[in-house]
């Protein structure tokens, strides 16, 4: 069973597991990766979801504030051999709902052309591909996504 542990971004195994994903991302992206890397930065990073089987760090996930009401997810990642088990599911609806929580309306998020898994990801849980935002915005590889968020009260 996965556990999913809301943090911030000096928690110790989101780190590495960020780590992990930065060194996926440059396989698949080579040097087009650094010009991502720029927008990656964990210290605006304050709302952190990492998922754990048993003690072990699978997986992860984050927002941050991109508007008022908009919130961006950033550093998705689940560890090669946990894949397929729906983990990255259970982040990115964790992460939807503790933005709700927050009073976001909305939630974007960019992905790229060499991470089918992820798009695939997204589009299941309600994302719909929009035109790219602001650094993204003329970036082939990119693709931008957004999802309305539903508010409980």
């Amino acid at each position: 069973m996965v556990k999913l542990v809301r943090t911030d971004s000096g928690n110790h195994d989101f780190r590495k597991l960020v780590e992990m994903l930065d060194r996926d991302l440059l396989s698949r992206y080579g040097a087009e990766q650094s010009f991502f890397a720029q927008f990656n930065s964990l210290d605006t990073i304050k709302n952190v979801i990492v998922a754990y089987s048993d003690t072990v760090p699978v997986g992860c996930g984050a927002f941050k504030l991109y508007t008022d009401r908009t919130a961006e997810i950033k550093r998705m990642f689940v560890s090669s051999e946990f894949r397929g088990q729906g983990i990255g599911r259970s982040i990115v609806h964790a992460l939807e709902a503790w933005a709700s929580e927050l009073k976001y309306t909305d939630c974007i998020l960019e992905t790229g052309t060499y991470q089918p898994e992820a798009i695939a990801l997204y589009l299941k849980s309600g994302f719909t591909v929009t035109e790219n935002y602001g650094q993204y915005v003329g970036i082939d590889h990119s693709v931008c996504m957004h999802k309305a968020l539903i508010h409980i009260e």
